[in-house]
């Protein structure tokens, strides 16, 4: 049987704490951080499934971190907001205003395993993500999309003095960036379009990546790799 990586919150700095992605790439599972604040933390995405949000509160519970009240999508992509519906629900869901209508669009579509089939079977560059929403969720019943309840549009600072930004970009247009503690969360923003809408042209934006590390925070935390410092993202830029 497969170890299933990030079962405990591991403490990046300062009151930044990360549960790490899954690095089997089938398993599509993103990691999520929680920025710690006696006011309410803030978490940052909600996780690909509502197993995976389960195992993200009992990891903070562990830590005995503050229960969070904010919770952050850093772009409205399943794995990112498939968990929400198993947070509680007085956390305030926040997002770039454009996420609501992706993230409604979302919602009005009759998600089961036999429409996964079907759109796959119509597109298969659909395989890999939809195959992975299958594992994730293995039964609707209680599934819904949670839509934001506070938007914005360039930037918004938190009362827990979390900063969040708006960067846009080739994989999702309503992607941004969160900053505490000299680390910047970058969900997946300077990756290329998702696969099934990708061209053989379409890389990484660099563009993107040279302005984040111009910025010189101490820790650069993409969703799907682990942390870099600065001095190695500089190597590997």
């Amino acid at each position: 049987m497969r170890t299933i990586v990030g079962q405990v919150l591991e403490h990046l700095t300062g009151r930044v704490w990360l549960y790490p992605h899954d690095p089997d790439p089938d398993a599509v599972r993103p990691s999520v951080a929680v920025i710690a604040d006696d006011r309410g933390s803030v978490l940052i995405d909600a996780g690909n499934s509502p197993e995976h949000a389960r195992d993200i509160q009992s990891a903070i519970a562990t830590a005995g971190l503050p229960a969070p009240k904010w919770l952050v999508y850093t772009h409205h992509h399943w794995d990112h907001t498939w968990g929400a519906c198993a947070w509680p629900g007085d956390l305030t869901v926040v997002a770039h205003a454009a996420s609501v209508e992706l993230l409604r669009a979302e919602a009005d579509r009759p998600w089961s395993h036999r429409y996964l089939y079907d759109q796959v079977k119509a597109n298969p560059k659909l395989g890999p993500s939809f195959r992975a929403r299958a594992l994730a969720i293995p039964d609707w019943a209680d599934f819904r999309i949670v839509l934001p309840h506070q938007t914005f549009d360039d930037t918004l600072t938190l009362p827990t003095g979390v900063v969040l930004r708006h960067v846009g970009g080739n994989h999702a247009p309503d992607s941004l960036v969160a900053i505490d503690s000299g680390v910047m969360l970058l969900g997946d923003a300077f990756y290329p379009p998702p696969f099934h809408l990708r061209t053989p042209d379409d890389t990484l934006d660099y563009a993107m990546v040279k302005q984040f590390l111009s910025e010189r925070h101490s820790y650069y935390v993409d969703a799907h790799s682990p942390p870099r410092t600065l001095s190695a993202a500089l190597v590997g830029q």
